[in-house]
């Protein structure tokens, strides 16, 4: 891509992305991005926390992306945790971006709502902020802790307030968003750039569906994802409960493929339940291990609850099942409504019922998930394809650079050569 049309290879312009609850290139949005970034001729460097079993490495340089990541134990025990939490890795990403040295564009990518504090001093530094919003950190709060507009609530509303100030551009991952960060954010319209979240077509493709993963039903049901308060696994575990003694159903197996701070909580529920011989849980596992369960599966379950967060986020598992050609049971939420069009039925919001009984519909009817499943891959590789945005993260970089024609490395570099008086 031309340097001039990106503010990319003609300058020489640097690039430091910000991370702070999960690793690079875990991260799939963020690595993404790093490379659409690299391949229109920036340097990227990335500051992360280091992953527990993989990105371990302190340092790493991954198909031309340097990345920098620092130790960090999740928060435990309420606030203080996040305090603890929080702190230290304001404090490894000051200390790695001294290290960076100067930047063009620094790109701080929520939550928390804290990263605009190093995203500020390398502004002052002559560094343009996009600011990445892939949460929503108020609804967030509302709908993972359950303890209304605290104060704490409005402590966070403060720092997203003082986010969308500092930054030049915001990044948004639906309209849904975008419409939060001009309306409540106070942002311009034309600063606003949606940057959708969409699976990598090269690493997620199906492969022969393997009958011996159904453990010898005929059916194969599939989670996928994050196991936390707000992710709704009780709900599907309820759902299949119902499927099974309500409905009578007992010809499937299901996997659930993903970890959490309620992982532990959600064995013990499906145990409860008496599904421990029917329901499997795998933790996280390896792309390739995931790709031949998406393969296999009949039905893939996105059970998250209508709360302030979910109704207006992309969920990920939903664009992964789509690009895997999978039919989708959800609960009826506006963004899933936007990213599943008609590759998905939707159960009214939190009713278990429903769910279990539009499961039960689509095992029983193989041409419409066949036909579901198609719709889904359709939408991936057309208005839903990370084409589209690479297109606008672009866009949004050049925004942020448009009257900025040097860069700040190169600045720096001449003021270091001047002589000192």
């Amino acid at each position: 891509m031309p340097g001039d049309a990106t503010g990319g290879d003609r300058h020489g312009r640097r690039a430091l992305i910000l991370v702070e609850n999960l690793s690079v290139p875990f991260d799939r949005r963020v690595w993404q991005e790093c490379t659409t970034l690299r391949d229109a001729g920036w340097t990227v460097h990335v500051i992360c926390p280091r992953g527990s079993k993989r990105d371990t490495e302190p340092e790493a340089l991954i198909d031309g992306v340097r990345i920098h990541r620092y130790p960090l134990r999740a928060a435990t025990g309420g606030p203080a945790g996040y305090l603890r939490e929080y702190g230290s890795a304001l404090w490894h990403t000051l200390r790695l971006a001294r290290k960076v040295g100067p930047v063009d564009v620094v790109h701080a990518c929520n939550p928390p709502d804290l990263l605009f504090l190093p995203a500020l001093w390398l502004k002052r530094r002559g560094a343009r902020f996009v600011f990445d919003q892939h949460d929503l950190v108020p609804e967030l709060y509302l709908s993972r802790f359950g303890r209304g507009e605290d104060l704490l609530y409005r402590g966070v509303c403060a720092l997203e307030r003082l986010t969308y100030r500092a930054a030049d551009v915001v990044l948004a991952t639906n309209e849904s968003y975008r419409d939060v960060a001009v309306r409540r954010g106070g942002r311009r319209p034309a600063d606003v750039f949606v940057v959708r979240s969409a699976p990598d077509t090269d690493r997620f493709r199906p492969v022969p569906p393997e009958p011996e993963l159904k453990r010898g039903k005929p059916h194969l049901l599939c989670y996928l994802g994050v196991m936390g308060p707000q992710d709704g696994v009780d709900y599907a575990l309820r759902a299949l409960a119902q499927l099974r003694d309500r409905l009578g159903r007992t010809d499937w197996h299901a996997v659930f493929v993903g970890a959490g701070d309620t992982y532990d909580e959600m064995v013990a529920l499906s145990r409860r339940l008496g599904l421990s011989e029917q329901v499997e849980f795998t933790g996280r596992i390896p792309d390739d291990d995931l790709v031949r369960y998406l393969s296999t599966a009949d039905v893939c379950l996105s059970p998250d609850p209508r709360n302030p967060l979910n109704d207006v986020s992309t969920m990920n598992k939903v664009l992964e099942y789509m690009v895997m050609g999978r039919p989708i049971v959800s609960f009826d939420l506006r963004e899933a409504r936007v990213s599943a069009g008609d590759c998905a039925v939707y159960a009214p919001a939190d009713d278990e019922a429903e769910f279990a009984r539009l499961v039960a519909l689509l095992l029983d009817d193989p041409e419409q998930r066949a036909r579901m499943g198609k719709i889904g891959q359709e939408r991936i590789s057309g208005p839903l394809s990370w084409r589209n945005s690479q297109a606008s993260l672009l866009a949004a970089y050049a925004a942020a650079c448009r009257d900025r024609p040097r860069t700040a490395a190169g600045d720096r570099g001449r003021a270091a050569r001047r002589p000192r008086r």
